[in-house]
């Protein structure tokens, strides 16, 4: 597509961003990537005055700045995708909750071409709101492909907003369970560093100086030989939040080689991706207003982590 043929965008800086950078900030105000607006700023297609801005220039409130949208992508199809013994955990006329295993993503995305959650609720006949991105619908929150437990999805118009408010009023309650390589120092405590996209490797996240603010809790369950079990409790929920502020502490997820694990103990312990669960989950039901609290039980690759530590810790 021609740049004849592209968007150009008005738009006003609102005081929230005042003094930020201009990708960060227009980042979060279109709701593109922040590598793809850095894309345009360096291509000359966002302007302030009619003249070009650097990623690193800072915007005011209240001013103009114009930009030429990009091409718009085809959304991955949204098609039924089945997997075995979808585990539903919770349903009623407004909300499904399951129980995610692994090797499942949250929802289609470009070059992903396994099952994923959306599509295995709809082969299995269930309806979801059609709020949101096309490939999104009905969900208001992911968990990442690798990552087991809790999810919820959002029936209807209403109950997709309303849970969609509740996950960014921070008044959800989302605890995981997690293998952490090393002994925790202190044992228990919250990390509080801001995390967005690695500035050298798009497909990571990384603690950065002008990242979104992130903030993780955090308590040792149990140590093991060269690992410790941790509950954590999230306040804010960023791209692979958990992963990289342990990654950042030294201590990354067993199995996660993405952020450094070693892929020594995640062999030994017969692991073949991250050891993360999302443990409990508990909000308001969208219509009701009642409380409602789900827990999940490890899956068996985990379980059986910690059966192989159980069986070291006994013949130290």
């Amino acid at each position: 597509m021609s740049k004849s043929e592209r968007e150009s965008k008005l738009v006003t800086i609102p005081d929230g961003l005042h003094n930020e950078r201009a990708d960060a900030a227009l980042a979060r105000l279109l709701g593109i990537s922040r590598s793809t607006i850095v894309e345009l700023i360096e291509a000359g297609e966002v302007t302030r005055k009619g003249k070009p801005l650097s990623k690193s220039d800072k915007v005011n409130g209240d001013e103009l700045i114009e930009v030429l949208m990009p091409a718009q992508k085809a959304a991955p199809e949204l098609t039924p995708t089945p997997i075995d013994g979808l585990d539903v955990v919770y349903n009623d006329e407004n909300i499904i909750v399951i129980n995610k295993p692994a090797g499942v993503a949250a929802h289609p995305s470009p070059g992903w071409h396994g099952p994923t959650v959306i599509g295995a609720v709809i082969a299995a006949g269930y309806t979801v709101t059609t709020s949101g991105a096309a490939e999104r619908q009905g969900v208001v929150h992911r968990l990442d492909v690798g990552t087991t437990g809790l999810m919820v999805l959002a029936k209807d118009e209403t109950s997709y907003s309303n849970l969609k408010d509740q996950f960014r009023d921070r008044t959800v309650t989302k605890v995981y369970h997690a293998l952490v390589q090393g002994h925790m120092d202190p044992s228990e405590g919250t990390i509080d560093a801001p995390i967005d996209r690695h500035p050298k490797e798009d497909y990571r996240f990384a603690v950065v100086l002008d990242g979104k603010p992130s903030v993780t809790h955090y308590k040792t369950l149990e140590f093991f030989p060269a690992v410790s079990l941790l509950e954590i409790e999230l306040e804010t929920g960023r791209t692979h939040q958990i992963r990289v502020h342990f990654a950042a502490l030294h201590h990354p997820l067993v199995g996660d080689m993405t952020y450094g694990a070693d892929h020594t103990i995640a062999s030994r312990l017969e692991l073949a991706r991250p050891w993360l669960h999302a443990k409990e989950l508990r909000f308001s039901h969208p219509i009701t207003g009642s409380p409602l609290a789900f827990t999940s039980d490890y899956p068996v690759e985990l379980t059986r982590t910690l059966a192989l530590l159980g069986h070291v810790r006994e013949g130290e």
